[in-house]
């Protein structure tokens, strides 16, 4: 049966109010990316033991934590980013939960990213090693602008780096909004690596954010394909329906009732249950 989650910080940035409209859309697990408008790394300690204590309460399972690592252009300070990591590497710990988003570093706009591809491996394969210390699986998001914003940079990073501790997130409108058409272009190449799914949906050309099945993502044709693979991942709704940033996003209570019903409404259409 397939699981359902969600970056619940775009429903209400307080935790309460998130897990209020999760219950009502029976979704008991979430992608932590901020509560009380504060990034899930910059959560205090006395912070996160609230978080545990009020999650434990609602019934409620932290599927990943959904950090902004490897969101930084690739000439930053790195060591100082793998101290950023190790607080992930931490809260991870703290809210048993094996699972941390990663990104592949912004490169400077109009750069070839083969001139890139040495410092990316670098840095990754040094974020890989340590989660393959510390019992963590790392699930890279294809965002835009980074190294790994392709289908092709993706393969190359996860068949290079070959490590069971390095998995893909399969982000449809991420896709999209490279100008890209994931199914089509990417899905088979991809999918020996994917052990998530970011649920929403882009229109190529504007790039304007839907939810999953109005845009060019191809959610019907994936979700028959992973179905038949026997995918058992995670789906995360991730909106992005009111605002979309670099850090965040945001769709609120109403919104992210309509993602949620889109998506799935396409799991009835073919029959699929959920939990």
């Amino acid at each position: 049966m397939w699981q359902l989650s969600a970056f619940a910080d775009e429903i209400d940035p307080d935790l309460e109010r998130q897990l209020e409209v999760l219950a009502g859309e029976a979704i008991s697990r979430l992608d932590l990316r901020g509560a009380w408008d504060t990034n899930v790394l910059d959560l205090a300690d006395d912070e996160l033991i609230r978080v545990a204590t009020t999650l434990a309460a609602g019934g409620v399972r932290v599927a990943a934590v959904a950090s902004p690592i490897g969101k930084i252009p690739i000439g930053d300070d790195f060591d100082a980013h793998l101290v950023r990591f190790r607080r992930a590497l931490a809260v991870a710990e703290r809210l048993d939960c094996r699972v941390i988003r990663v990104f592949s570093f912004f490169l400077p706009p109009g750069d070839d990213p083969a001139r890139h591809r040495e410092a990316v491996l670098d840095r990754l394969g040094r974020l890989t090693r340590q989660a393959e210390a510390a019992g963590v699986t790392l699930l890279h998001e294809n965002e835009k602008g980074i190294y790994g914003d392709t289908p092709a940079r993706c393969h190359d990073l996860l068949t290079t780096l070959a490590s069971p501790s390095l998995r893909a997130v399969w982000d449809p409108a991420n896709f999209v909004q490279c100008g890209v058409r994931p199914f089509a272009e990417g899905y088979e190449l991809l999918r020996p690596f994917v052990a998530a799914v970011h649920v929403k949906d882009a229109r190529l050309g504007s790039g304007e954010v839907v939810p999953a099945g109005e845009g060019d993502g191809g959610w019907r044709e994936t979700i028959t394909a992973l179905r038949a693979s026997g995918f058992d991942g995670v789906f995360s709704l991730e909106p992005h329906l009111t605002a979309g940033g670099t850090f965040s996003g945001f769709t609120g209570p109403a919104l992210f009732g309509t993602a949620a019903a889109a998506f799935k409404g396409l799991l009835r259409e073919q029959g699929i249950a959920w939990t």
